[in-house]
């Protein structure tokens, strides 16, 4: 009986899944700062800065690169993402339904949830490394791929298992978590990177700052099994890092509670304290133990227990939204099911993903491949959203004419990755030419398979038949 009363309580949580958001529940600036910077302040920044060290990136380099790939990243959430969000008021999975049909969208949906279950566990995985200091448990390093002891994977369940209930409970829990906790894990990534200082020989001014890094960090010299990374890789990951949510659009599930487009700014709390000043943190408290990949034990070298909590929280903080997206993402595809159930159901399966410390350890690759994949259905909800309207094409063709299968959306989204597969650049520049390619090729298909206005079709059939016109 118990356990009906608490299921029932459990439908009762919607989060307009089919239908725009109402202006009641529009949120607030605070909100939105709070939920990107503890979405961007997170357990995966403890590897990600590290890799840059790893990969032997110097240090103007990567502060040149992190400041423009990150402000790329802000304008890619403020003039791509929110303002189709704020228009729309619906998620893209919802959206998407309306251009490709229901069909298409459950493909869609199920790749979408897997590769955000697949970030997420890795989330997961980096805070378990943390939690395992506190019980004296090993935790995986650089080369493994398989759990390392029971010990390990019992950690990771208990994450998982906190974490899921929090992506269950919705945006406005998710967001309120996201505000108390991410000043606290901000101001955790700097101290842990000042007491770290006196290790690499550091004095606290801006001299010795910058000559230290320069010689003692990110010195330009990848360490052996890793490639040598540039300013212009540094630049496209940071743009590329989260691309799938903002030129992937996914992050509409969010911005459509945004009174305005002009909120898409928020995504800066997130850019710039969360992954350039986190990235640089973490890439000092590598250095200072001798480059080795354990990201608990970093934190738990540069500042003790409450580095370890540091870890442990901003993995819950970052999992939570990216659970809250597949929760969403599933539900167009069952709706029968309630969010609640659907968001339990992936967080079962993202826990599991996360017991394998190989998608932490291979984080970066993964980052670029997840949103390569998602970004052409980004770039036709672009097309349809504010080229139609320009051009005078019709929109939403499945919708219009009821469709569950649009295959000119399939069509381009295998065409679009097939050429971002075969082109000869970098993993991270490879979406560019995708996304336009699929913005262009979207946008002819439509053109040329436009239905004709009933009196030029009249025209065209006398003139076929000989008739004076």
């Amino acid at each position: 009986m118990n356990l009906r009363k608490i299921a029932a309580r459990m439908d009762r949580l919607y989060e307009f899944d089919r239908s725009p958001v109402t202006i009641d529940k529009f949120q607030n600036g605070f909100k939105f700062a709070g939920l990107f910077a503890g979405e961007h302040v997170a357990a995966t920044e403890f590897v990600i800065g590290a890799f840059f060290v790893l990969h032997g990136v110097s240090f103007w380099d990567l502060i040149w690169g992190l400041l423009i790939g990150n402000l790329l990243a802000v304008l890619s959430w403020t003039l791509i993402c929110a303002p189709i969000a704020t228009g729309t008021r619906l998620t893209l999975y919802w959206y998407l339904r309306r251009i490709g049909g229901p069909g298409l969208t459950a493909i869609y949906n199920i790749a979408n949830a897997i590769l955000y279950c697949v970030l997420a566990g890795a989330m997961m995985s980096v805070a378990a490394t943390a939690a395992c200091l506190a019980f004296n448990i090993s935790a995986p390093t650089l080369d493994d791929v398989l759990p390392t002891s029971v010990g390990w994977v019992l950690v990771v369940l208990a994450i998982g298992v906190t974490i899921t209930v929090f992506a269950i409970l919705g945006f406005e829990k998710v967001s309120s978590v996201s505000m108390i906790c991410s000043p606290w894990l901000l101001a955790m990534f700097v101290a842990g990177a000042i007491s770290q200082f006196p290790h690499l020989g550091m004095e606290v001014s801006l001299a010795s700052v910058v000559e230290v890094a320069q010689s003692n960090i990110w010195n330009g010299v990848a360490v052996e099994g890793q490639e040598k990374f540039s300013l212009i890789h540094v630049l496209l990951f940071a743009w590329i890092a989260n691309l799938a949510m903002h030129i992937g659009l996914s992050d509409m599930a969010l911005l459509r509670y945004a009174p305005n487009w002009k909120y898409g700014l928020y995504s800066a709390f997130g850019m710039f304290p969360g992954h350039m000043l986190a990235w640089i943190c973490s890439g000092v408290m590598m250095a200072a133990m001798g480059r080795e990949m354990q990201p608990g034990l970093m934190a738990y070298q540069a500042a003790g227990l409450a580095g370890v909590l540091a870890v442990i929280i901003a993995g819950w903080t970052t999992a939570n939204p990216t659970l809250y997206r597949v929760g969403l993402a599933l539900q167009v595809v069952s709706p029968d099911w309630p969010r609640w159930k659907v968001t339990l159901a992936a967080g079962a399966v993202t826990t599991v993903l996360a017991v394998f410390p190989v998608f932490f350890m291979r984080l970066l690759d993964y980052v670029a491949i997840y949103g390569l994949i998602l970004m052409p259905v980004g770039a036709i909800a672009l097309a349809e959203y504010w080229l139609f309207p320009k051009l005078g094409l019709e929109g939403r063709e499945a919708e219009r004419r009821g469709l569950s299968f649009n295959w000119k959306v399939m069509l381009t989204w295998l065409t679009s990755l097939l050429l971002c597969a075969l082109v000869p650049v970098h993993l991270y520049l490879r979406w560019l030419p995708g996304y336009l390619f699929a913005l262009l090729f979207y946008t002819s298909l439509q053109w040329f398979g436009r239905e004709q206005p009933v009196e030029q079709k009249g025209r065209i059939e006398k003139s076929v038949s000989g008739e004076s016109i």
